[in-house]
């Protein structure tokens, strides 16, 4: 910015009013609070949620991220929709 703007007290013109289309403070969504893990998935998994995360221009841990707020919310909305599995070590008796 090395040329200093020189402002004038011409006429505007015609002014136009536009619709207020950005949402107020109370619609926007607050971050949630986040806890940092460390967890381990399958490189087939990874690769899946790279290349996907890839074609929307995401980055795929948010991703992840997402899917699993997703599910917590669909399970808290129906929480007998839960399939109740044995163990493993159950089934094989």
């Amino acid at each position: 910015m090395s040329k200093q703007i020189q402002y004038t007290d011409e006429p505007i013109g015609e002014v136009k009013l536009v619709a207020d289309f950005l949402p107020s403070p109370s619609e926007l969504k607050v971050k949630n609070d986040s806890t940092k893990i460390t967890i381990t998935l399958s490189s087939d998994s990874i690769e899946y949620f790279k290349s996907v995360a890839e074609e929307h221009g995401m980055q795929y841990q948010k991703m992840i991220r997402q899917l699993l707020d997703e599910y917590v919310a669909h399970q808290r909305k129906n929480p007998s929709s839960t399939v109740r599995r044995q163990p493993a070590t159950a089934r094989k008796k």
